[in-house]
């Protein structure tokens, strides 16, 4: 049993010394089936300090169609003003079935953004506006190694009680009888 609290020590203090971030994982919508302008809008993000990274999808309204000459910017600016928007140009990403724009934004500071989408096109002209939280980036390759731990440690504990439990099985202890 003393075992066990030398093995739980540090990984109890590895996580408290990490601090708690508000998202570290995969995108996630921040404006859903939105009605901008000429089109119904989708937009998801991954915002991290550094590159944040944000997905436009576009649908056609009940019954329209989507513009060939769409174009979208993405503007950022601090909640607290610190900083004038800035835009920045969305990019066709080629996709199956699904027409869908790209923008790479770099955010210099964890803390509240207003995100500003703006479209334009030949059928008209739309915006919406969106606020997201901007996080540190996690711990990059090593992600996988922090989330899979609880996984590892209970596969260990499981394969060593197996292996107890035949090592029991073989040599019975003595004065026991079946």
């Amino acid at each position: 049993m003393r075992r066990r609290h030398h093995l739980a020590g540090p990984w109890l203090l590895l996580a408290m010394t990490i601090p708690a971030a508000a998202h570290n994982g995969p995108p996630f919508p921040i404006i859903t089936d939105r009605r901008v302008g000429p089109c119904v809008i989708s937009l998801w993000t991954h915002p991290d300090v550094g590159t944040g990274t944000f997905w436009i999808m576009v649908d056609a309204p009940p019954g329209g169609a989507i513009p060939k000459d769409l174009k979208f910017e993405i503007g950022v600016q601090p909640v607290s003003r610190r900083l004038p928007e800035k835009l920045y140009a969305a990019r066709l990403d080629k996709m199956r079935g699904q027409v869908q724009y790209y923008v790479e934004v770099p955010f210099d500071a964890q803390e509240l953004w207003r995100v500003h989408l703006l479209l334009d096109s030949s059928a008209g002209h739309g915006e919406s506006t969106a606020t997201v939280e901007v996080t540190p980036p996690g711990f990059g390759r090593w992600d996988l190694l922090w989330y899979t731990s609880p996984f590892a440690a209970v596969a260990f504990l499981w394969f060593r009680a197996l292996a107890r439990k035949r090592k029991r099985e073989v040599h019975p202890t003595p004065g026991l009888s079946p």
